[in-house]
């Protein structure tokens, strides 16, 4: 008798998974537009005081009337934020209803062999694929690529930044790249790895970046938050800053793109340490900012262009995002933008925003790409890759190429006009 109970609760069990009539299993992402201020108010208590990770905005304080908000909400905290919605008249729709599913999937990873084959780059990798990656890569082009260490994290991982090189032109100019600033960003280091893939496998067969190899070196930093980026291959998958402690608090993490010396710490950034926009104890004070910093500082003269990548919202966006001013240089730089979001959406149907950052998203003080304008590398730009929300961090890894292939084209508009602006032409007419 008890093995037939024991049968007939496992049967009914299985059933009710299958029909949906239990309680939910997975995380979901929520899309709620709050209407009035009182629903803003409760959405930023929910943010901050339940178990949620707000991925739009990146702050409760930027919530605001009619704004988008995608929050995601853990399974266990499901029931209760849902109740609190629908008490405060809270609509919301359910953008991702099996989010921890879509995480598990993007993190098996069936090879970490780069000579597998183009599937390689199809996929999203931890970072001792990364690390091997970019060993492999350096050893496999020893006169093109050079595996630059130019620091290391909080925690002690290398910062390596590869040097790409493709000819002996006396005097060239350089592009810096880096990707993964923020660790929940997976789609930004898989970008800069499958920009490195490109450029050596069609130097001179694609007429576009050989004029931009033969006219600029080009260091590409893969992960600038290794420490983070672990973490969120396996502790959580929703984190964004680095992993450095604050003395006095059990918070945890400063973000990187807040710890740059460009009107650090103002409207926009947060001296909380348990903020996910906290600003760090100084500028510069986390390792992995600073080694950029000083990188960059230490070869301000021959980097023309600084180039950083993030996600989501499918942004291209210019300095500056600490200040409502505009940089001296703004309407160049913006019809840099205007025309490689009309290159995107000619090739690939695909709408970006673009223009300064503070007017277009927010006020973001202490940013990488803003410091580096002021450093002297005038043409300075942010990426905000694929997609508008669909599914955010998450997004899929068959969304890899087609989220690359934007910001490549965008990326050869920008390049090939600063190259015409300042340098002399080389190599092949434009064929974007």
């Amino acid at each position: 008798m008890a093995t037939f109970w024991m049968l007939f609760f496992i049967f009914y069990f299985e059933l009710l998974l299958k029909t949906g009539h239990c309680t939910e299993t997975s995380g979901q992402v929520l899309s709620i537009t709050p209407n009035t201020q009182e629903q803003v108010e409760v959405l930023r208590n929910v943010s901050t005081q339940y178990q949620t990770g707000l991925w739009k905005p990146a702050s409760p304080h930027n919530i605001k009337e009619l704004t988008q908000v995608h929050l995601y909400v853990p399974a266990n905290s499901s029931e209760t934020v849902r109740n609190l919605l629908q008490r405060h008249g809270i609509t919301h729709e359910v953008m991702l209803s099996n989010a921890d599913e879509i995480i598990e999937m993007q993190m098996r990873n069936e090879s970490g062999d780069p000579r597998s084959g183009s599937t390689f780059y199809q996929r999203y990798h931890n970072l001792e694929d990364i690390y091997e990656w970019i060993n492999r890569t350096a050893h496999e082009n020893p006169t093109t690529v050079k595996a630059i260490l130019i620091g290391s994290s909080y925690q002690k991982r290398p910062l390596y930044a590869l040097k790409l090189s493709l000819n002996n032109k006396p005097n060239k100019k350089a592009m810096w790249i880096d990707c993964g600033i923020h660790a929940r960003e997976w789609i930004s280091p898989a970008f800069c790895l499958i920009f490195v893939q490109y450029s050596l496998s069609f130097y001179k067969l694609n007429s576009d970046i050989t004029q931009i190899l033969d006219n600029m070196d080009i260091y590409v930093l893969p992960v600038m938050n290794p420490d983070g980026y672990k973490y969120t291959w396996t502790k959580d998958r929703m984190w964004r800053k680095n992993r450095s402690p604050t003395n006095g608090t059990s918070c945890i993490g400063v973000d990187l793109n807040r710890n740059f010396d460009a009107n650090w710490c103002t409207k926009g950034a947060s001296p909380d340490p348990c903020s996910e926009i906290y600003c760090g104890a100084f500028p510069e004070s986390e390792p992995e900012s600073q080694a950029v910093a000083n990188f960059l500082r230490s070869n301000k003269d021959i980097i023309q262009i600084y180039l950083t990548i993030h996600s989501y919202s499918q942004m291209l966006l210019i300095p500056y995002s600490c200040t409502m001013d505009e940089a001296d240089n703004h309407s160049e730089l913006y019809e840099m933008v205007k025309q490689a979001a009309e290159n995107i959406r000619r090739y690939y149907r695909n709408v970006y925003t673009y223009g300064a950052g503070a007017k277009t998203i927010y006020l973001a003080p202490g940013g990488s790409d803003d410091w580096a304008h002021n450093l002297g590398i005038k043409y300075s730009f942010t990426f905000e890759l694929q997609d508008r929300g669909r599914y955010g961090f998450l997004l899929p890894p068959s969304y890899i190429q087609g989220a690359s292939n934007e910001a490549l084209i965008a990326l050869k508009t920008i390049a090939l006009k600063v190259i015409e602006k300042t340098q002399p032409a080389a190599g092949s007419p434009q064929d974007v």
